[in-house]
């Protein structure tokens, strides 16, 4: 019987792990393309409701958001599951946000208001909840602008800092989610479920941010290990 060698395994270890990332990439690409293919499914089946430009609008927007969760749950995830190859891939799913507010604006802009600006800056001071989504989008620009590994160099430890608005980002965006809702978070009434259930996802996955929570998972997962 012939046992691989050293030599043998020295090539496949590698080659096993560049699947493995391949594979992890294809599955994030798959995560951020996923709302476009429901959105397609369900335009074929004829089943954008009524008004199918406020439907796709809302759509575009929950996507952008759920997506922004998934950027800010990658740190926690690590933290608990010391899953590394993890943190790669936050930037994929930043621009995929970023992207899915890009349709949630133009969606609004041109197809609901024609860039009708009178009418929007008119609406917006109606409705603060607008002003929350578009700060939230404005940060999402410039973190999409300046995600590249030249602004990294340029930036160095100010880059770090700049990217750290991406959890402003997401209680805007959160905020700006519960006050669109037909419901009323202060009586607890209409439909608040979803806000109330992202913002405690929020929650939780800044205090999972913590460096004391931190360092006690990490300890405790070393600990488990042993």
């Amino acid at each position: 019987m012939n046992l691989p060698s050293r030599a043998d395994n020295s090539i496949i270890q590698p080659r096993r792990l560049t699947n493995r990332r391949k594979l992890l990439s294809i599955g994030i690409h798959a995560i951020g393309l996923l709302p476009l293919l429901q959105l397609t499914v369900l335009w074929v089946r004829d089943s954008l409701t009524a008004n199918p430009i406020q439907f796709i609008e809302q759509f575009f927007g929950r996507a952008a958001l759920n997506l922004l969760m998934a950027v800010l749950a990658v740190s926690p995830l690590v933290t608990l599951s010391g899953w590394n190859a993890l943190i790669p891939h936050r930037r994929t799913l930043g621009l995929y946000s970023f992207f899915y507010f890009v349709l949630h604006f133009l969606t609004f802009a041109v197809l609901d208001y024609g860039l009708n600006w009178g009418e929007i800056l008119r609406l917006s001071a109606e409705k603060p909840f607008i002003i929350f989504g578009s700060l939230a989008g404005l940060i999402l620009l410039v973190l999409a602008l300046t995600s590249f590994e030249y602004w990294m160099k340029r930036l160095k430890q100010n880059w770090r800092r700049l990217h750290k608005a991406v959890y402003l980002a997401g209680a805007l965006a959160v905020l700006h989610y519960a006050l669109a809702l037909k419901g009323s978070l202060a009586t607890l009434s209409g439909d608040i479920s979803r806000p109330l259930a992202m913002g405690a996802l929020l929650t939780l996955l800044l205090i999972l941010r913590l460096p004391a929570v931190r360092r006690r998972i990490i300890f405790l997962r070393h600990q488990i290990k042993k």
